[in-house]
């Protein structure tokens, strides 16, 4: 199974050339980069955790290359992705994102079923990542 998330996510994964032609792009605009990785991505887990700060100052591609392959070298096995803000309006705002690295293999999900009052059925997808985690209670 493959995910799909953010810009080009039904692509085939893009070459560091392609995501240096990305980088180059975003700085051009005037925004900067930030790298975040994660063992679970799932659509709705929108919190990753972030490589190092975001990168205001950097201007230029190269820069952001070697956070970002210090990201792939300390996680090789999770999804990795780029972020792209906009902070001239005074806030953080996410105006491309891709992911750039993903491991060997990606988890499953499985459909869980749940029943609640009278006939309502709700479905949820739960990744094998969770499944695998003892509970925090």
């Amino acid at each position: 199974m493959r995910i799909t998330q953010g810009t080009f996510s039904f692509l085939p994964d893009l070459t560091d050339q392609e995501i240096r032609a990305q980088i180059e792009y975003a700085l051009a605009k005037g925004w900067a980069c930030a790298s975040e990785h994660t063992d679970d991505a799932h659509p709705r887990n929108v919190y990753w955790e972030m490589h190092g700060t975001p990168m205001f100052d950097v201007k230029d591609a190269a820069g952001v290359m070697l956070e970002l392959n210090a990201c792939r070298k300390a996680f090789p096995d999770r999804y990795i992705k780029l972020n792209a803000f906009d902070s001239t309006k005074g806030i953080e705002s996410t105006q491309l994102s891709f992911i750039v690295n993903r491991p060997a293999s990606e988890p499953a999900f499985h459909l869980v079923r749940q029943e609640g009052p009278g006939r309502a059925i709700r479905y949820t997808t739960v990744p094998e990542v969770a499944r695998s985690r003892p509970d925090d209670d």
